[in-house]
């Protein structure tokens, strides 16, 4: 079987130019790794460094203005799709836009190098209103750094590359068992968590329909997402209230003695939801869980509002 690498050889410029573009739009793309072992290549003439360069640079270029473009119109929605890594999404946006914006806008340069941010910084640049021009200067220079740091290390030290994968077929059987394992340890990694989900106390759970059949007698609704408030489009479900799942410690809140409370966030299988009406249980409250979320809820056809606006957050924005 040939290795990704006996590929690379024959395929190299569109390799280079997809791994480089993809890691730009946030894929998982080693393109490090990709930029070194075209750097050696290149080195041996196998591929011609000019093109390799220009191209890769292209592809960086052409994939953060992609994303810089995306957070100016989007906003908040791209932020939050590439913070769901986070535990806490909203405190993942707020955190690196704020470091973003005291560290100033030579973080660009170097965000490249930096995991997390590297694939926030452009976006964020784009939501927090930095000059389009501006933008394409810092962001230029950050790719050469990049693509010239990692490319110029495959190429002086080709070599040592070459003999590290002159076996291909070996080579490749050594990564195929890597990528392997890996696949292994996260289905393992999946597994835990869902015995550990089972093991915890259940929660229940009512159906959109129900849950406003009881609000409209008189049960309360609370909006435990804790991504959506920083979007000034944002909706909720008309007559909820915001209850901020990651401070429930902090802030002691007056549940209706006597009344059902439901809960609803966004996420997949309602974990953030799950996770505050456990919290409530122990406190004692009626509490059960929207199924589906605020998605169930549209499906349905019930009624929504837009969040207020004083409750809604910031970011902070370049001049």
């Amino acid at each position: 079987m040939d290795s990704w690498i006996s590929g690379l050889a024959q395929h190299g410029y569109s390799i280079l130019f997809g791994a480089v573009f993809l890691e730009a739009i946030g894929l998982p793309v080693p393109a490090a790794l990709v930029l070194l072992l075209i750097g050696g290549a290149a080195a041996r003439g196998t591929l011609l460094a000019s093109v390799c360069l220009s191209g890769a640079f292209a592809s960086m270029l052409l994939g953060d203005t992609l994303m810089f473009l995306l957070g100016r119109y989007t906003g908040w929605w791209l932020l939050g799709i590439l913070c769901r890594i986070s535990l806490n999404p909203e405190s993942c946006i707020l955190r690196a836009a704020d470091s973003f914006y005291r560290r100033g806008r030579m973080l660009l340069v170097v965000a490249k190098f930096i995991p997390g941010i590297n694939t926030m910084a452009p976006p964020l640049a784009g939501s927090m209103n930095m000059r389009f021009l501006q933008f394409l200067q810092l962001d230029a220079a950050g790719a050469v750094l990049y693509i010239g740091s990692f490319f110029g290390i495959g190429f002086i030290f080709s070599g040592a590359l070459a003999a590290l994968t002159r076996d291909y077929e070996a080579f490749g059987h050594v990564v195929t068992w890597i990528v392997v394992g890996l696949v292994v340890l996260y289905l393992g990694f999946q597994v835990w968590m869902w015995v550990r989900a089972r093991g915890q106390r259940a929660v229940p759970r009512a159906i959109p329909s129900e849950a406003a059949q009881k609000m409209a007698i008189g049960a309360h609704i609370y909006d435990v997402r804790s991504h959506g408030y920083l979007d000034a489009k944002a909706l909720r479900i008309k007559g909820s209230r915001r209850l901020d799942p990651n401070g429930l410690h902090q802030v002691e809140v007056e549940f209706p003695v006597g009344q059902q409370v439901y809960v609803y966030c966004t996420c997949v299988r309602e974990a953030t939801s799950a996770r505050v009406a456990r919290e409530l249980q122990k406190k004692g409250v009626d509490v059960a869980v929207i199924k589906g979320g605020l998605r169930a809820w549209k499906r349905a056809g019930l009624p929504l509002e837009p969040v207020p606006s004083n409750e809604i957050t910031a970011l902070p924005a370049f001049d």
